[in-house]
């Protein structure tokens, strides 16, 4: 599967995941009020309106980008009308020929992990036929519980030819709590980092991996020591722009080739119009918004490489 994201990277010249992770105050009025109008102001109203917002911004940028990556909490907010609209547009993002990254998270034990990895990467048999869930091409993974939580994932991979990325060094302000923290003179991530190498090394799919790793871009002083530890593992970089990663920062996540990492933006892209650098398009057009926001970071970073 890491094949086929690398080939649609290559093909639109943009290492760059879209994150679909939708907000109430991210949707423009105006298509809120039609979907209050049609749906109540309700749960499924807003579900309605979050479908319609992702949906425009899919098709905006799909010609631009090989992968969008929907953070299941923001659907799960909004109860089981809000989980229908993320199965839609799991499927929507595929119908246009994009990878889609689950970012759900996961994480447990026995089959409760296998569970997970059925419902996100797999299939289920009832009465001897098979089904899909959610069945996205990726879906990140929490590796606290260790290899018992991992491997039910990294098994399903291998039967699906799909994929995983397992949080490593995250983003947010307060990750090093845990994950800095020294194990015999080396902190946690680092250990992380080799179990990830482990845990992919025979689930290759060409150079790489299909078990990658979530490294944030918000601290670059590590880039080159996780570059070191994981050469053919495949970075999942959350961070860039309204987290303050810059695309310099980024460099040292690639390869000599250019490739090795996909950067993801949330609502540095599906937020645009709110930014003054994109005002001129306005609520009305935030879509088109999105789009310039996707060239733009797709300049930004190709600039670097």
């Amino acid at each position: 599967m890491i094949q086929n994201l690398i080939r649609k990277i290559q093909e639109t010249k943009a290492p760059i995941c879209v994150g679909l992770d939708p907000m109430i105050n991210y949707i423009p009025d105006a298509l809120l009020r039609r979907s209050y109008r049609e749906f109540g102001e309700n749960l499924e109203g807003v579900a309605d309106a979050v479908w319609n917002f992702n949906k425009e911004i899919i098709d905006h940028t799909y010609d631009l980008v090989p992968a969008y990556k929907p953070q299941i909490a923001m659907y799960e907010q909004f109860g089981i009308e809000g989980l229908k609209v993320y199965e839609k547009t799991v499927r929507y993002c595929q119908e246009k020929d994009r990878i889609v990254i689950g970012d759900a998270k996961r994480g447990d034990i026995g089959s409760t992990s296998a569970a997970y990895a059925t419902a996100h990467l797999g299939r289920l048999k009832v009465r001897g036929r098979t089904y899909k869930a959610f069945h996205t091409e990726f879906v990140t993974v929490n590796p606290y519980l260790g290899t018992d939580g991992v491997k039910p994932f990294v098994d399903v991979c291998k039967a699906e030819d799909a994929g995983i990325f397992v949080l490593v060094k995250t983003s947010n302000p307060s990750s090093g709590e845990f994950q800095d923290r020294l194990i015999d003179g080396r902190p946690l991530y680092e250990e992380v980092a080799r179990k990830v190498v482990e845990w992919g090394s025979d689930c290759k799919d060409g150079r790489y991996s299909n078990v990658g790793a979530v490294v944030g871009a918000t601290y670059p002083e590590i880039f080159v020591t996780m570059r070191k530890l994981m050469p053919d593992t495949y970075f999942l970089v959350p961070g860039y722009g309204a987290q303050g990663g810059t695309a310099k920062d980024l460099k040292a996540c690639f390869n000599e080739d250019g490739l090795g990492a996909v950067v993801n933006s949330s609502r540095g892209i599906i937020a645009a119009y709110r930014q003054e650098k994109y005002e001129r398009f306005g609520a009305e057009h935030f879509a088109e918004a999105s789009r310039q926001a996707v060239i733009d970071m797709a300049a930004d970073i190709n600039s670097v490489l």
